[in-house]
């Protein structure tokens, strides 16, 4: 990761570089206080989807801190940054106890989905963690989680797997992107390819499952 050395005189996130976007002012000044009293590089604040994507394109950051709940949606912010920037880790940080947030959030690729409510010290900590390969969930999530993974049909595990196993990175990228909705075009200017590459990989996607069409295809993928 860009920036990921510490410095061993400093604090221990020294070095690494983070981005906030939370549509509360005062919470972002939390957040920064937290952070920066850790040794961590804010280097850009945000306060909906469309800054905090700007942002990290622009610092390609070590790590993301986003609110889930912020105009533009934080957890397609969160989706979008695991698609492009797959160096930086992604971290959500919220209020919400909802399991629906939790598990949208990790469908996402979010590597962290912390509380607001927890002790502003322990927030430094956490972030190194997940820097460092560590899960980071709200201990009364954690079960559920588990619960939910137990509670998976393992053929339907397995057959996922054997699915995703026939698709290339990129075509996993560009499915994704059509199943949210976005056109041929949209794709395109976001992955900075042409049209006639989208057109390519989703052909060869509709050969390696076999499917009479895009949307076919496209059924066949969201179902897992």
């Amino acid at each position: 990761m860009s920036g990921g050395g510490v410095d061993g005189g400093g604090p221990p996130g020294t070095g690494l570089r983070v981005v906030i976007a939370d549509d509360h002012a005062h919470t972002r000044i939390g957040i920064r206080s937290a952070l920066e009293a850790d040794g961590f590089q804010v280097v850009g604040e945000g306060a909906s989807a469309r800054e905090a994507l700007a942002l990290a394109a622009e610092h390609h950051p070590d790590a993301c801190v986003l609110d889930v709940h912020m105009p533009g949606g934080g957890v397609a912010a969160a989706g979008q940054i695991v698609r492009t920037l797959p160096e930086t880790v992604v971290v959500m940080l919220t209020y919400s106890r909802d399991e629906a947030d939790l598990f949208d959030a990790l469908r996402a690729g979010v590597q962290g989905f912390l509380l607001k409510d927890m002790d502003p010290d322990r927030l430094g900590p956490a972030l190194r963690g997940v820097l460092a390969g560590e899960a980071a969930l709200p201990r009364g999530l954690v079960a559920r989680v588990l619960d939910e993974f137990r509670n998976q049909p393992r053929a339907g595990l397995l057959g996922r797997r054997r699915r995703g196993a026939q698709l290339t990175s990129r075509e996993w990228e560009i499915m994704g992107l059509l199943q949210e909705g976005l056109s041929t075009e949209d794709v395109a200017e976001q992955l900075f390819i042409s049209t006639a590459t989208v057109r390519v990989h989703v052909s060869n996607v509709v050969k390696k499952l076999k499917a009479p069409s895009r949307e076919a295809a496209l059924g066949m993928l969201a179902e897992g």
